[in-house]
């Protein structure tokens, strides 16, 4: 039948998964702006008469964007089965029908709507994900550029802030890092990512040639054994880099297949379409457009799989590392991936595995490949709004709410929310050196669900354009360094840490109107709350007597008496829940 919303579900997707192996989370999309109330029903998937055994719950509109109202609500799953249907009412007509929403479609009649299954939640197939990854704040270090310790000099001091070029190698080492922990600890850091530190002829080293010797240019298996034990003992992690989807040109199995041709045992190791290898043109495959010192890998191939996985693993066994971040991810195949996880969490159940994927990742984040990914969709929607200042609020706040119910929650808070990597403009640039705007995106990324990324020297206010200029030496010198962004992030790494709000997956837009952003982060014990002013004018904030502000930007922004927020400025409150 028709009815007056449009609607939408989907059983076993973002709209309806386990959470637990005895509770699920069910989502219904209605129309925006439909004034209606929808409630849940739910029972085994074996019961004789639903209408009477049901359990019937009002669900919560929890966000909306331009198309769709979002609601939300956690069932319990005694018995693991699950046969559910919907029913949407009329708030302006509360004595008529009510519809129901079931595997049929739409109807008054709720034999003829049908039912929603969730046939059984398995323990095994559970999106099971690290509890640490709630509080964390992640830190990307490019080695080459970070920190040089030791007697070896590739450049001098003054070489090291002048503008990088592709091939300049600047002498940063795993010493360098090690030496720095107690500056990463104070910042707040929980997680520090490195990019590649594999044997590899450039100062990236996304062009392997050993993925079980660490490059002398960084230092030693042992540094980096050091490193990772000192970072633990002070309560960071540390995550490597791995480069699955292709190999440097002198990766030994490639040197082989270049000089045996069809007779070497790795030909099918590769992607080589001709008799012969053909270096110009390029007639391999490789990362790409025909990078020919980036050599693509035939990961379906066992022998690769066997080898790839084995790295996996040697280096968690061996120095105990806590996860991958995986280059080019969305180029590899799911069955490998998912043959990644099972080796990766039968080593180290709580090891976090990060894709680097810059558009919808819902094909690996079903909980049997990745965690989480770089999440390159969020840095687009910040950017946006705070920095561009190309979309407005109510623009902002409807990809936010739609990028959140894009995917499971237990991928939300696995998420690297990043404002910049090694791979992009620095924020401070395309800011043009506007501090206030880079604070809010900087707030914006701390107080959304996941973790934030924070890219090395962001937090002093570095600058840099496209790549290689985002890949300077870190400012060390002090007078150089931006104070104000740098006490900011400790601050926000420190709530992100101490409030449990700002741990949930929960997000809610509050206030979207012309130059006024609220939202609340929600968990079992607190609440918290962010409004942000983007308007250039003093505005008015409701704020509950028994609130406390945790942080106001800048510093003397909010008025507590009288409740005014001033210009371009932002608040975090929590509320009192008693």
């Amino acid at each position: 039948m028709q009815i007056r919303w449009k609607w939408f579900h989907r059983s076993q997707s973002p709209f309806a998964y386990a959470l637990t192996s005895h509770r699920a989370r069910l989502v219904c999309a209605i129309e925006a702006g439909a004034a209606v109330a929808v409630h849940v029903y739910t029972a085994d998937r074996y019961v004789s008469q639903f209408a009477k055994e049901c359990l019937c719950q009002e669900m919560r509109k929890n966000g909306s964007d331009e198309n769709w109202d979002w609601y939300v609500i956690d069932v319990e799953v005694p018995t693991r089965r699950l046969l559910y249907q919907f029913s949407i009412t009329d708030r302006q007509e509360p004595d008529g029908l009510p519809v129901f929403l079931g595997g049929h479609g739409a109807d008054t009649d709720r034999s003829l709507a049908g039912y929603f299954h969730l046939p059984y939640l398995c323990s095994r197939d559970l999106y099971q994900v690290p509890e640490w990854v709630r509080q964390t704040t992640v830190y990307q270090i490019f080695p080459d550029r970070f920190y040089r310790a030791g007697s070896k000099e590739h450049v001098s001091e003054s070489e090291w802030y002048t503008t990088p070029t592709a091939s300049l190698r600047l002498g940063g080492n795993l010493a360098g890092i090690l030496e720095k922990l107690p500056f990463l600890q104070e910042l707040g850091v929980g997680l520090i990512y490195l990019t590649p530190i594999f044997l590899a002829d450039s100062n990236h080293k996304y062009n392997t040639t050993d993925y079980l010797q660490v490059d002398p240019d960084f230092g030693t298996f042992h540094d980096v054994a050091r490193l990772v034990e000192e970072a633990h003992q002070r309560g960071m992690r540390v995550m490597l880099d791995a480069v699955f989807n292709h190999a440097g040109y002198d990766f030994a199995p490639f040197q082989d297949v270049l000089h045996k041709g069809k007779d070497s045992a790795y030909w099918d190791w590769f992607f080589i379409h001709g008799d012969t290898v053909s270096i110009e043109p390029v007639n391999y495959e490789t990362f790409a457009n025909d990078v020919r010192s980036m050599p693509k890998l035939n990961v379906a191939h066992p022998d690769v799989e066997a080898y790839l996985l084995q790295v996996a693993r040697y280096w968690i066994e061996e120095i105990g590392i806590d996860g991958w971040r995986l280059d080019v991810a969305n180029e590899v195949d799911h069955v490998f991936w998912r043959k990644f996880r099972e080796t990766v969490k039968s080593c180290h159940p709580q090891s976090l595995i990060i894709g680097e994927v810059w558009h919808d990742s819902l094909p690996w984040l079903q909980g049997d490949q990745f965690d989480g990914v770089m999440n390159y969709l969020f840095r687009e929607n910040v950017l946006d709004y705070f920095i561009r200042e190309t979309t407005d609020e109510k623009t902002y706040a409807a990809r936010m709410t739609n990028l959140l119910y894009s995917y499971p929650r237990q991928a939300n808070l696995c998420m690297f929310n990043l404002l910049g990597s090694h791979d992009t403009e620095r924020v401070m640039t395309l800011a043009n050196h506007r501090e206030d705007k880079v604070a809010r995106a900087l707030i914006a990324q701390f107080t959304f669900p996941g973790m934030p990324m924070i890219y090395y020297g962001d937090e002093v206010g570095m600058e840099g354009g496209a790549d290689p200029d985002c890949r300077r030496g870190m400012e060390w010198r002090k007078e150089r360094q931006n104070q104000n962004i740098l006490n900011l992030i400790k601050r926000l790494a420190r709530l992100k840490r101490e409030e449990s709000a700002l741990a949930s997956d929960y997000l809610n837009f509050l206030r979207v109107e012309p130059g006024i952003l609220q939202y609340e982060r929600v968990s079992e014990d607190s609440r918290s709350r962010v409004l942000i002013t983007f308007n250039h004018r003093p505005s008015t904030v409701s704020l509950p007597i028994s609130g406390e502000v945790l942080l106001a930007y800048p510093e003397q922004a909010y008025d507590l008496s009288s409740q005014m927020l001033a210009p371009d400025g932002v608040v975090i409150t929590r509320v009192d829940t008693k």
